[in-house]
């Protein structure tokens, strides 16, 4: 299998979620034995602004990145095309993208403990968006905040609306940009 396949095994789209949460089981793991106790409520809050960072970056990246950026919206245009095929980034350019862009430039501006904590953050947010986005598209559970992401997703994936829907896993900045908007193309 080549790292850089849009298209994925079975095991290797499996792989991306076990990847992910033991990376955010371990980085946790990691800070709670190792971290200093004095720094812990900081330590708490920049894992949690990393977490709310992640739903702006999440948007960012659909919106303006899969949705208007080549190669990268060919490739969505594919996702949207086979809803249900195993389409996903690349786990090498996830984890690349992730450390390049949240870890490395957090360390050189804080410590380490402050760049461990958002990038527990972040991850944490990536790893719920790969479990949602999979849900939207593969799940046929009861639950109730299961059945509104999927419907948000839906609107998004819908021939002849406008474009927009782009959140996955909050529908927040879709509210604040206003690209919540599923009028019908006139």
């Amino acid at each position: 299998m080549h790292p850089f396949t849009l298209e994925h095994s079975l095991p290797a789209y499996r792989a991306d979620f076990v990847l992910y949460g033991a990376a955010s089981v371990a980085l946790a793991a990691f800070l709670a034995i190792a971290g200093p106790r004095a720094e812990w409520t900081e330590i708490a809050a920049f894992a949690l602004a990393g977490l709310a960072g992640w739903t702006l970056i999440e948007y960012v990246l659909h919106r303006f990145v899969l949705h208007g950026l080549r190669p990268f919206s060919s490739w969505h245009e594919e996702h949207h095309r086979r809803p249900k095929a195993l389409i996903c980034t690349p786990t090498i350019l996830s984890a690349t993208l992730i450390a390049a862009l949240v870890f490395l430039p957090a360390l050189f501006l804080g410590d380490l403990w402050q760049a461990c904590a958002l990038t527990l953050g972040v991850l944490t947010g990536y790893l719920a968006y790969t479990i949602t986005h999979h849900a939207t598209h593969h799940w046929h559970g009861d639950n109730a905040w299961l059945r509104q992401r999927k419907r948000w997703h839906a609107l998004h994936h819908s021939p002849g609306m406008r474009p927009g829907h782009y959140g996955v896993t909050s529908a927040v900045w879709d509210h604040v940009f206003r690209s919540n908007q599923g009028r019908r193309r006139g």
